[in-house]
């Protein structure tokens, strides 16, 4: 008995972390071709990694992410929660599904409330169609409290992004900021006063992006304007401006996990208390109540061959590198990548809206606590980049602590079919490996016999 325990032991020493062990990506380390896609958070893998948040420059090739839906002008309401599905079900159908989630969203009162409970990294929803340039609003309220965070942003596949960001000890302020590539600079965010408790109350946010400037808004009112001249980068040769189709996210995240980055932690306004008053029925949330989106033409000289998707021709991901095509946006299965479509595909039930399924190769991205932007990716201290918060993010110590905010959402719900909260502590992508999964369950089984 006790050599077959010593044998189970050393037998799941050499698989477990084959289970476990996730594949990393971003900084010009590229996915391998098995798993070829990089998901938004850095980790490699196939199907849903090779779908909205699938960062072609750090992938196996440009085309191992699967091309994106072009922009849709409509106004979401959230009646109910039909037009969500769960990222463990979402192959690429944005005929089928207005927003993907991860986390648990729920239907109340006419609105969708994003929630946070503890030992979870919160909730988000993601567009299905991309914009590329047009004005997105979106009517809600915040969370509210210590290292709480609430997000509305424009987010690409590039690492571009536009943000309203919301810190839950400062209800009477909004932080707006811009990131090029996902590269930090503090100088870029600026912070929006004065307003009414954005937790109790409902503001309508507004992002204009258009490409020689961005406006931000709030109730109608300009409260920032940004011009692309003035964020010409001459080391780089480039203009560091928001350029590349991107989704809207809508999330609510928690920025002040212990685990998180003692910079991010601080400008989330402290550590997250699990017994705060503002949670209701054992979980934070963010209310939101209508997201309308409409979209602008194409930039001047844009390369236009049909009218379905968007995709890149070339890894500096400008403005000239993107191309509309008429190429396919599904996947025939969670095995499938942007190179092989129907990999995986095993009888004609499958269907766009299926389930994930068992396998040995990471398919659903997910699972961290730090949030959908660069905010998230802060580090030990709020001074790890190469600027300093600009002294027009002021307001409060917190928000003068930073200032921007990059992509760290890794969220999901577990890799399981419902769409259940993400749970904080489990693996750092909800990789599926079935198989291998079963083998370590079964040796476990044996070690304890």
């Amino acid at each position: 008995m006790a050599g077959r325990v010593l044998h189970s032991l050393a037998l799941l020493a050499v698989v477990a972390p084959a289970v476990l062990a996730a594949t990393t990506c971003g900084g010009g380390t590229l996915c391998p071709s098995d798993t070829p896609c990089c998901s938004q958070y850095g980790q490699c893998g196939v199907g849903a990694y090779c779908l909205g948040g699938c960062d072609p420059a750090n992938s196996f090739s440009l085309d191992s992410c699967v091309p994106a839906p072009v922009c849709q002008s409509k106004t979401y309401s959230f009646d109910n929660l039909d037009g969500i599905v769960a990222n463990t079900k979402y192959l690429g159908d944005s005929s089928k599904a207005d927003w993907v989630s991860s986390g648990t969203p729920l239907s109340y009162n006419g609105a969708v409330l994003l929630t946070m409970a503890q030992d979870t990294v919160g909730t988000l929803l993601a567009s299905t169609h991309y914009v590329w340039y047009g004005k997105v609003s979106a009517k809600f309220s915040t969370s509210a409290g210590a290292g709480v965070i609430t997000a509305f942003i424009l987010l690409g596949d590039s690492k571009d992004e536009i943000d309203f960001e919301f810190v839950g000890v400062e209800l009477e302020s909004a932080q707006t900021n811009f990131y090029s590539l996902g590269i930090t600079n503090y100088n870029n965010g600026e912070n929006a006063t004065g307003l009414s408790d954005v937790h109790e109350n409902m503001h309508e946010y507004e992002i204009d992006w258009q490409p020689d400037t961005i406006t931000w808004s709030i109730d109608g009112k300009v409260v920032r304007t940004l011009d692309r001249e003035s964020t010409w980068n001459a080391t780089s040769n480039r203009y560091s401006y928001p350029q590349t189709p991107a989704r809207v996210q809508l999330s609510l995240w928690p920025g002040g996990l212990a685990s998180n980055g003692e910079g991010t932690i601080e400008w989330a306004g402290g550590l997250v208390q699990w017994d705060s008053p503002y949670m209701t029925n054992g979980y934070y949330y963010a209310t939101f109540d209508e997201v309308s989106i409409e979209c602008y033409d194409p930039p001047s000289g844009a390369n236009v061959n049909g009218t379905k998707s968007y995709i890149y021709t070339d890894k500096s991901m400008t403005n000239s590198t993107v191309e509309i095509t008429n190429d396919n946006t599904i996947l025939k299965s969670f095995l499938a990548t942007g190179t092989n479509m129907s990999a995986g595909y095993a009888s004609s039930s499958a269907s766009a809206s299926g389930t994930a399924k068992s396998s040995d190769v990471a398919t659903i991205p997910g699972l961290t606590g730090a949030g959908p932007g660069t905010n998230g990716q802060r580090g030990d201290n709020s001074s790890d980049s190469s600027d300093s918060a600009s002294s027009s993010v002021s307001g409060s110590a917190t928000a003068s602590a930073t200032g921007s905010a990059s992509t760290g959402f890794v969220q999901g719900d577990g890799g399981s079919g419902s769409n259940g909260a993400a749970q904080y502590g489990g693996n750092s992508e909800s990789v599926l490996r079935g198989s291998l999964f079963a083998v370590v369950v079964a040796l476990v089984g044996l070690c304890i016999m």
